[in-house]
């Protein structure tokens, strides 16, 4: 496994939790979005039992955006590999066969919403503010990220103003699952992680699986896709235990298999 300077994480049965941790604010460089694309794409040889994940960061803030002193060297010739690099972060937890939930404090801010926004699933604290402010340093990005929080208005307010809303916003919006007070925010995420890894991993990757899939589809190839995937699901053992159980009036036994 790869040696992480960026990244913190831990295991607690099911539930695991990872922490960006670059002080002050979690801004991050181009060495510590490879740590997160690595971390992601390779989660089954961190942590091989979690069937959900909590992301959040250390320190009072979410993350603080993209470091700024490397759009600095930023040149027409060089800006096509260092942003592949940044998709390929945001790409490694968006497909992360692990349900991933977002636990938001203090600013994210551009690649911070696009951290968040990344994820299944956020929560946020009263502290929390999103924004984009790429406008403001001279860059693009971030707006299709918002876009799967909030609807195009305020998509297009955060993205032509530069100005952060606040986690109750995006919450009426429905961007956010829910806003709790600061000494709550963890707690709230692992309550959101404790309803989902009472699930079978198997089934929970094939959900995962599906609704990437099915995210920007029509109704009638997504539902399609799903079907599909109901077949190939049935081949598992898992899948006839969730039955089994809700005959026998029991608690489900998954062997993950």
């Amino acid at each position: 496994m790869k040696n992480l300077q960026f990244l913190d994480w831990k295991a607690d049965s099911t539930v695991g939790t990872v922490s960006l941790n670059r002080p002050p604010v979690n801004a991050v460089t181009g060495e510590m979005y490879a740590e997160i694309q690595w971390f992601f794409a390779h989660v089954d040889d961190y942590m091989p039992d979690v069937r959900a994940i909590v992301l959040t960061g250390a320190g009072k803030h979410f993350c603080g955006g993209n470091d700024l002193h490397e759009f600095q060297t930023m040149t027409p010739e060089n800006a096509g590999e260092r942003m592949l690099q940044v998709r390929e972060a945001f790409w490694s937890i968006y497909d992360c066969p692990t349900p991933v939930i977002a636990a938001v404090h203090g600013v994210a801010m551009g690649t911070g919403l696009a951290l968040a926004a990344s994820c299944d699933l956020v929560v946020a604290d009263t502290s929390a503010t999103f924004s984009l402010p790429e406008v403001n340093v001279g860059v693009m990005g971030g707006a299709k990220h918002a876009s799967r929080l909030v609807p195009q208005q305020l998509v297009r307010y955060l993205h032509l103003t530069g100005e952060a809303l606040p986690a109750e916003t995006l919450a009426k919006h429905g961007g956010i699952l829910k806003v709790v007070a600061p000494d709550e925010l963890l707690d709230a995420a692992y309550g959101v992680a404790a309803k989902i890894v009472r699930h079978s991993p198997v089934t929970l990757r094939f959900a995962k699986r599906s609704l990437n899939q099915i995210e920007y589809q029509d109704l009638k190839g997504g539902y399609e896709f799903e079907q599909g995937l109901s077949g190939e699901l049935s081949a598992y053992s898992d899948a006839k235990e969730s039955i089994a159980a809700f005959f026998e009036r029991r608690p489900p036994v998954y062997t993950g298999e």
